[in-house]
């Protein structure tokens, strides 16, 4: 990207790396202890009413904050407008779900729908409240600031679950971590901000805003909605045992992979926004990315792949059913991120309607694989994520090509090298674990060393580009 820009990005993605590596490793020590803790009943009870969260949160933004962070100058009168619109969807939203979450306990046999549905989908409004202070810092670059905030509240909901769990509050511990980890970063950022909803508002800044938002809102809802689809038929078609055992092992998909994708996209989204009518610039930092992202994203879900039965044995038997879909969901985590960066090129250069076409699309392909995977079995659910990923990435590519002059071959020389170390460490490992049998921990540490060694030890051998280049921000950050 050159000069202060790509100085403020590498800073950015190593804050914001850092916060969300801290985050995803207390994230998952928790969900070890709850896993240890609780039943996978209890867990399958609360995949839908996060997943109704996860898809209703993009209609109480609908897009806006993107489109704040696009804004070359926003108003104080912009910001105003938006906090006022999320707040009342959020509102509306709640009231509506409480309404009908009787409905959706009884369709789905699960009393414990109703019961915490009052506390738990606060989440909306207490989202919505911080929104327009969470833009304003990642317009301001601020992401040291707001991965201090994440860490302290994830920490905070963290703990608290914990010590429910272990007095027995069960599904309670679980709605816990999730509010009091969003309400205390709501009141943190509120503290840290001097921005204040005063002054002037009105419907002429989201009108302005509304093409470009409303773009957004579209593509994200619906792509939001797809990804929980396998939640919400698995929910009625099998026990809340199995749906469990599937969300678990994609929720702990999620954590690296979105780990990953959310440090550098987080940042890299105003960063490519800034230069988008630099052609050469625009795509040479997109290729960065891309290979940034694979670099440190393909030995992790290989890796996790490649560990996954050792690391279950730890939890104990009752979650032994969940090794075949983490160690096939894993592969989705190659896909995703690279699919993601794609789509923060297409936000930054193209306008939203070819993005909703292009959902239509992807969307199109995900409905022909769910219709034929979901009545087979949860297995063929799991390699279908996988079949869609990888299909997200193709198309999403394919678009940019349009907007950059990064071309599919040089695409390919990018990640190629980054593959083929990352397959070479994913034998390594797992030819580790064949050599030692035996405990379970010294095995699973010794699998970890394995992969950590031979994946940098072959990176510095073949001096692939993007070990030099995340070295290089490493040493940087380091100095300061």
């Amino acid at each position: 990207m050159g000069g202060e820009l790509k100085e403020k990005v590498a800073q950015g993605v190593a804050w914001s790396m850092a916060e969300k590596i801290g985050s995803m490793l207390l994230a998952m020590a928790v969900r070890l202890v709850i896993l240890r803790l609780l039943t996978r009943d209890i867990l399958g009870f609360m995949s839908i009413p996060s997943a109704v969260v996860t898809v209703l949160l993009v209609i109480v933004d609908s897009g806006f904050s993107q489109s704040l962070v696009r804004h070359k100058g926003p108003s104080q009168s912009d910001y105003k407008s938006v906090f006022l619109f999320n707040i009342a969807v959020s509102a509306v939203l709640y009231g509506v779900l409480v309404a009908l979450a009787p409905l959706a306990a009884r369709w789905y046999g699960m009393p414990e729908i109703a019961r915490i549905a009052p506390v738990f989908f606060l989440l909306l409004p207490l989202n919505a409240l911080c929104a327009v202070q969470n833009t304003i810092f990642i317009r301001q670059f601020r992401f040291a600031l707001l991965s201090k905030v994440t860490f302290l509240s994830s920490l905070a909901g963290g703990l608290t679950a914990i010590a429910l769990a272990l007095v027995g509050w069960g599904i309670w511990s679980l709605v816990a971590e999730r509010v009091i980890a969003v309400g205390m970063r709501t009141a943190l950022l509120w503290w840290l901000s001097d921005w204040r909803p005063c002054g002037k508002c009105g419907l002429k800044p989201l009108r302005e805003m509304a093409p470009f938002g409303c773009s957004l809102m579209v593509t994200d809802l619906i792509s939001n909605f797809y990804n929980k689809i396998p939640q919400f038929f698995l929910g009625k078609l099998y026990s809340p045992a199995v749906l469990g055992s599937f969300d678990q092992a994609v929720k702990l998909k999620d954590m690296p992979a979105a780990t990953g994708i959310q440090a550098v996209q987080n940042v890299t989204f105003p960063a490519l926004a800034k230069i988008r009518d630099d052609a050469p610039r625009f795509a040479e930092g997109y290729r960065q990315v891309v290979m940034v992202v694979s670099y440190v994203m393909f030995p992790i879900m290989l890796g996790m792949s490649a560990v996954a039965r050792d690391m279950f044995v730890l939890l104990g038997e009752e979650w032994m059913p969940t090794v075949p879909y983490f160690e096939a969901v894993c592969l989705a985590g190659l896909f995703s991120p690279i699919a993601l960066t794609a789509y923060n090129v297409l936000k930054a250069r193209c306008k939203g309607p070819l993005i909703v076409r292009l959902e239509v699309v992807k969307k199109i392909i995900m409905t022909a694989i769910f219709a034929v995977t979901i009545p087979h079995s949860v297995m063929a659910v799991v390699w279908g994520l996988v079949a869609i990923a990888f299909c997200e990435m193709a198309v999403n590519f394919l678009a940019t090509m349009r907007f950059t002059s990064l071309t599919f071959r040089r695409f390919v020389r990018t990640l190629l090298p980054v593959a083929l170390v990352s397959g070479t460490m994913y034998l390594l490992v797992r030819l580790t674990a064949a050599a030692i049998p035996g405990n379970d921990l010294v095995r699973l540490l010794a699998e970890l060393a394995t992969g950590v060694v031979s994946y940098l030890a072959l990176s510095a051998l073949f001096r692939l580009e993007a070990f030099r280049e995340v070295t290089t921000i490493v040493r940087r950050q380091l100095k300061k």
